[in-house]
């Protein structure tokens, strides 16, 4: 918490200056520019503050630096921030033992504040107040239904925003259509020749699931006849000549697979403030493609094709039009991009899209560059590995892409099993749509707590598990924690100034110090687009309380004067997780 950490810097940073004043050096050691850290054993201490930076000013070893610092400190009254505590030199390190009563009030006056569990809470703007950061995922293609990489996608763009906004950033969510193209004719003419009218009503399935049936219907008439491919490149030559016939099922397999895409988002809890159209935008990239080709940025090939030399980025030649002049997604990606820095102008624009797309966005980043955009210095690519099932790669060509919807199914039947299995079904009220609940809660929690970088398995069973690292032992937290706060108020109720200063045995501590962490996680989590560091947070937030709840009796104990501090120190660990598993979009639950 930066308002527990930002004294000591203070007190450290002014004794700093103080010695480069005496050692007649230049130079003035700024509060930002010291790091905090949690020792990770605590007899070195409750708070460590690497020495590093400041050697280089002093000019001096770390270590004889914190023992300077100790003695320069040791005679200082606390003042009035309250921040006591005893200065120990640890290696390159000064190190700083807490008054724990005094920490432990300050602490949870703080995160029982209005809004001050949070990350730029109590009355600070956030670290990222004053920026516009436009965040692209999904992105889907609508000649097929949202699958488990899209899932994915959608758990970690969705939670990156939320940490960005609860940074303080100005965050739009985006979401692009892929609806224009090759691959989109190829529904469209599966249909076209075996659909005899059908509709997703007629057929009792949901549009998208619908249109992705014919893709995969066109992908076996290909290897029946090998003319199906150049079928589907003449009908996009129709569509982008506008003929009337082509256009009309165009939009209606487009409108059928929207809609069942937006089904699904919403049942996962992603939200967009502004959906775009590839089909809108094309125009503009093949204009921009034309006019870069005029002035000679771009160039053209014998057979007609416009290309971008990228040999000087350290890049290979990329096409931007083929030799029949139609668009590819390189050119409506121009497009596209320029008409949201028209649209809202960005001051960071994040595009959530898998590894294997990185060339793609190295190039595209480097053609706008080229294009004299200067903008295009601000975007980014934030990549993601793969992830299947243990059953292996998923093909939705051949159409064995493991569905989003049917995964969420799967995932709440079994949950529902669960529920049932323990006799929860009249305790926890609504079964299935607790089941649901949980089913997010693992499904988001096992998606975001590996790093965005890596390949992964996801292993549906074992994401449901209530014990271990998963998502619904959070939820299970979360409902534990909610139970026990409901108990107390049966029996008396909540003391209105509880003495918080009592908390000073080590559970408790240990739960104390990442209460005050949790706003520079959730920043460091914001800062590097990586909510796994939140998630291990949430983790470990979990497991120091379940110890101190077997540790600490809270409603009966031998002393009733840690009853009513101890649930003042519930209700911080509750704020926090509920405000956590909501950065996370994982569901919160007061019943399982």
């Amino acid at each position: 918490m930066q308002d527990f950490i930002y004294p000591w810097k203070t007190r450290i940073a002014r004794a700093l200056n103080r010695l480069l004043a005496e050692q007649g050096l230049e130079g003035r050691i700024l509060e930002s520019e010291l790091a905090a850290e949690f020792p990770p054993q605590p007899e070195f201490g409750d708070l460590g503050f690497p020495l590093f930076n400041a050697a280089k000013a002093l000019r001096k070893p770390p270590q004889r630096i914190a023992q300077d610092l100790a003695r320069t400190l040791a005679g200082e009254a606390p003042g009035e921030d309250g921040a006591a505590g005893t200065f120990v030199p640890q290696g390159p390190y000064l190190n700083v033992l807490l008054d724990r009563g005094k920490a432990a009030a300050r602490i949870l006056a703080k995160v029982l504040g209005e809004d001050a569990a949070a990350p730029g809470g109590g009355g600070h703007p956030g670290p990222l107040a004053g920026l516009r950061i436009m965040v692209e995922f999904s992105s889907p293609n609508t000649n097929k239904p949202l699958h488990l990489g899209h899932l994915r996608n959608g758990a970690l763009g969705e939670s990156v925003s939320r940490l960005l906004a609860a940074c303080g950033a100005e965050v739009l969510k985006v979401c692009i259509f892929n609806d224009r193209g090759a691959h989109i004719c190829k529904s469209m003419l599966a249909y076209q020749l075996f659909g005899q009218g059908k509709t997703p009503a007629s057929e009792g399935v949901k549009g998208d699931r619908f249109v992705g049936d014919w893709y995969v219907r066109f992908h076996a008439l290909s290897r029946e006849n090998p003319a199906a491919e150049a079928r589907a490149l003449e009908m996009l030559r129709r569509w982008e000549a506008g003929d009337a016939e082509t256009t009309a099922l165009w939009k209606q397999m487009n409108a059928w697979a929207v809609e069942g895409m937006q089904e699904t988002y919403r049942r996962t809890g992603v939200f967009f403030d502004r959906y775009y159209f590839e089909s809108q935008t094309y125009l503009e990239g093949k204009a921009e493609v034309l006019r870069g080709l005029d002035r000679g940025v771009f160039y053209q090939e014998a057979g007609g094709a416009v290309m971008a030399d990228l040999s000087g980025e350290n890049l290979d030649k990329k096409a931007l039009l083929r030799q029949d002049g139609t668009s590819i997604y390189i050119t409506q990606d121009i497009g596209t991009a320029l008409y949201r820095h028209k649209d809202w102008p960005f001051h960071r624009l994040i595009f959530v899209v898998g590894s294997e797309q990185r060339y793609h966005f190295q190039a595209l980043f480097s053609i706008l560059k080229k294009l004299g955009y200067t903008w295009a210095e601000n975007l980014y690519h934030l990549s993601y590995g793969m992830v299947n099932l243990p059953e292996g790669k998923m093909k939705s060509r051949e159409g064995t892409v493991v569905d989003a919807d049917d995964l969420l199914d799967d995932l709440r039947d079994l949950a529902l099993q669960e529920i049932q299995d323990k006799d929860r079904e009249e305790a926890v009220g609504d079964p299935e749509a607790v089941a649901e609940k949980v089913a997010l809660g693992a499904l988001h929690y096992y998606l975001l707590a590996a790093s965005p970088a890596k390949d992964m398995l996801f292993n549906p069973k074992e994401s449901l598990s209530f014990n271990g690292n998963t998502g619904p032992y959070l939820q299970y937290t979360g409902a534990r924690l909610s139970a026990l706060l409901h108990r107390a108020a049966e029996q008396g109720g909540l003391a209105d100034k509880p003495d918080t200063a009592l908390l000073t045995g080590d559970r408790e501590w240990e739960l104390l110090k990442l209460l005050a962490s949790y706003p520079e996680t959730a920043a460091a989590a914001a800062a590097k687009l990586d909510p796994s560091i939140l998630a291990a947070y949430v983790y470990e937030l979990a497991k120091s309380f379940s110890r101190f709840y077997h540790d600490c009796p809270i409603l009966s104990g031998e002393n009733p004067a840690l009853r009513h501090p101890r649930l003042a120190l519930c209700q911080g660990i509750l704020r926090v997780l509920r405000d956590a598993l909501g950065l996370l979009n994982i569901p919160f639950l007061e019943t399982m």
